[in-house]
């Protein structure tokens, strides 16, 4: 069943009911302001703002997208882009695009020129859609994307090389069009996260999109009564994919635009959610500003909070119970997934098994995971190797690179470049990125390993360990250590703190700096590695 039908039966069955509510906290600088019908809530001085859509009017407006494309030629199979911040428009222009049959083509909100550029010419869009935030990027290359030929343009002041998006879906039918859909129809293409360089574009079909409302929803028991709190960005597969779980049941979502811990915690209060999804900075960044006296937490109603999962990146097991100490009643789940796997869920830890965190759990609902050798022969229990994942949501391919998907799909089993083993339960743990272990001396170090036990301490906020060239042992350790506000540490404190580890997998550089990560949580080392090889790490040490 292609997923567009799922929104067509919840407009027919809870039409009038509310479905997704955005929150903006932040509206006190004029370019944050966005669109022109920001609703002042009643009673609010501190001009805070929020607007609703019901299940009836989302499917009106993805079916104005939808045949105000197809007026513009745009037929099956075509790739359509978008370039929006989170907002209450986003997801109705991904279905509105979804419904003439074409290809949802999210881009990253980060994205310098050149990348957007890239992207669209990679993935054949012949249009797109964007915000105010974009102008001066598009601006500068929309000359340069013969491709695409027509430029949507969603907010005010629209610019003179786009289309207002707007007024022209306002004259069009909100009747869905007639365009026959399959499960084996390509849906949309989701790029990587182009840490290690540009992104590869990821081609999912319906089945796919399908295949993340189910084995969400099974994991984590969405009903209508729930309310889902979404704050990552809606162009990647991990926050999209938790909300199918809401399509798929029928229930609330709200997008929040920040990510502040009192925000977090007031829209949980005032919206009485159920259910969020974190990214580990942001777990972090409340419990600090518990811990602080920054925030308290018996200013606020929480008590309708049930779940709070986690994932995008490594979870140290520290965080979660710094978490539990405060928030003993939540239930606590971990994803793991990629983009090439409709996101997360192919692997995740469970509600009931609390006691196994640190792992990324068992083959998630639908899924099969396997630990593969350097020979592709199964390596035994708690040897590592390369985990690799099979169901229903695997990628169809990378978008015109046959060889790059050849690397990774080898007889329906992606191999997703992650180092991995299991314990005597089964249970799945990452042990680093295949690219990014460190060969020191010969031994195999495993970043992520370094990075839990450093986090373990209490005056450190976050931590990257990356390898760096060495003339005698090939590579060494570097940990590059983010200090919590307030905090004081040396270098010899860390080494002294790193004693009872193992020799061999001490980190031997230690750099105290700022740690860069992307918007889905995932540390950003190519950018550390351009800034401490063999040159820039010298010139920091010396600034020490």
């Amino acid at each position: 069943m292609p997923i567009t039908e799922i929104l067509s039966h919840n407009a027919e069955i809870y039409g009038q009911e509310k479905c997704l509510t955005e929150i903006n906290l932040d509206l006190q600088d004029s370019h944050n302001v966005i669109w022109s019908e920001y609703e002042l809530i009643e009673n609010n001085p501190a001009g805070e703002y929020r607007r609703e859509m019901t299940w009836r009017v989302f499917d009106e407006k993805a079916n104005r997208m939808a045949n105000l494309l197809i007026k513009r030629g745009v037929k099956k199979g075509d790739k359509v882009a978008i370039l929006l911040m989170n907002c209450l428009e986003w997801l109705p222009i991904y279905f509105g695009i979804l419904k003439t049959g074409a290809v949802a083509v999210p881009l990253n909100f980060r994205y310098t020129a050149e990348e957007i550029k890239y992207c669209l010419d990679l993935s054949d869009s012949i249009a797109m859609i964007f915000g105010p935030e974009f102008i001066g990027r598009v601006e500068s290359v929309y000359d340069k994307i013969p491709k695409v030929k027509t430029l949507f343009f969603a907010g005010e002041n629209r610019p003179s090389f786009a289309e207002n998006y707007d007024r022209l879906t306002a004259n069009c039918s909100s009747e869905a069009p007639h365009i026959e859909l399959t499960d084996e129809d390509d849906a949309a293409i989701y790029f990587s996260s182009g840490t290690t360089g540009f992104p590869k574009a990821i081609l999912h079909t319906h089945k796919s999109l399908m295949s993340a409302c189910y084995t969400e929803q099974n994991h984590h028991g969405q009903t209508r009564e729930d309310n889902f709190l979404c704050i990552p960005p809606l162009y990647h597969t991990g926050a999209k994919m938790h909300w199918f779980g809401s399509l798929l049941s029928g229930s609330r979502a709200v997008l929040l635009r920040g990510i502040k811990p009192e925000w977090i915690l007031k829209t949980v209060s005032e919206e009485k959610i159920t259910i969020v999804w974190l990214l580990v900075p942001w777990a972090q960044d409340i419990l600090d500003a518990v811990e602080r006296g920054d925030v308290k937490l018996s200013d606020y109603n929480l008590s309708s909070w049930r779940l709070m999962h986690i994932g995008a990146q490594p979870v140290p097991p520290s965080l979660i119970r710094r978490w539990k100490k405060y928030f003993p009643n939540h239930l606590y789940d971990t994803n793991y997934g990629l983009s090439e796997s409709i996101g997360p869920g192919c692997v995740h830890l469970g509600v009931q098994n609390i006691s196994k965190v640190g792992a990324i759990g068992i083959p998630g609902f639908n899924w099969e995971t396997k630990i593969v050798g350097d020979n592709g022969g199964l390596v035994i229990q708690g040897q590592v190797g390369e985990l690799a994942v099979k169901g229903p949501g695997v990628m169809k391919c990378y978008y015109k690179d046959p060889e790059a998907t050849a690397a990774v799909l080898k007889d329906g089993w992606l191999h997703t470049g992650d180092m991995a083993r299991t314990d005597e339960d089964g249970f799945i743990y990452l042990v680093d990125r295949k690219k990014d272990v460190i060969i020191s001396g010969g031994e195999n170090l495993y970043p992520v390993q370094i990075e839990d036990f450093l986090r373990s301490n209490e005056a450190i906020k976050d931590v990257a360990v990356i390898g760096v060239p060495d003339n005698r042992l090939g590579e060494l350790a570097a940990a590059i250590i983010e200090l919590k506000p307030g905090y004081k540490c040396t270098e010899e404190d860390i080494k002294a703190f790193c004693s009872s580890m193992p020799r061999y997998k001490r980190p031997r550089v230690i750099i105290f700096d700022k740690v860069p990560r992307n918007p889905t949580g995932k540390i950003e080392k190519t950018r550390l590695r351009e800034k401490y090889g063999v040159t820039g790490l010298v010139a920091a040490q010396t600034e020490r």
